[in-house]
């Protein structure tokens, strides 16, 4: 799967069904070249130029499915 594919699916959280965003980036390990952690956005940041929300750093382990259109991912915030 291409990144540009993973930025086209919105991220939702599976404990209360909101939805958080889109993914903007991700960070990888230096060794394994594996993907930890995907970053999404808080807030509109393209309305919003001094928006204050961290984003959200999901740990790749607390993705739970990746579907056609759709992440499901586990996180407590």
């Amino acid at each position: 799967m291409r990144f540009s594919d993973l930025k086209a699916k919105d991220v939702i959280n599976l404990r209360d069904c909101k939805k958080l965003g889109r993914i903007c980036d991700l960070e990888f390990d230096e060794c394994s070249g594996q993907i930890c952690k995907v970053i999404v956005p808080s807030g509109n940041k393209f309305c919003n130029f001094f928006n204050t929300d961290p984003d959200y750093c999901i740990p790749y382990k607390d993705i739970k499915q990746i579907g056609p259109d759709i992440i499901i991912v586990d996180i407590c915030y």
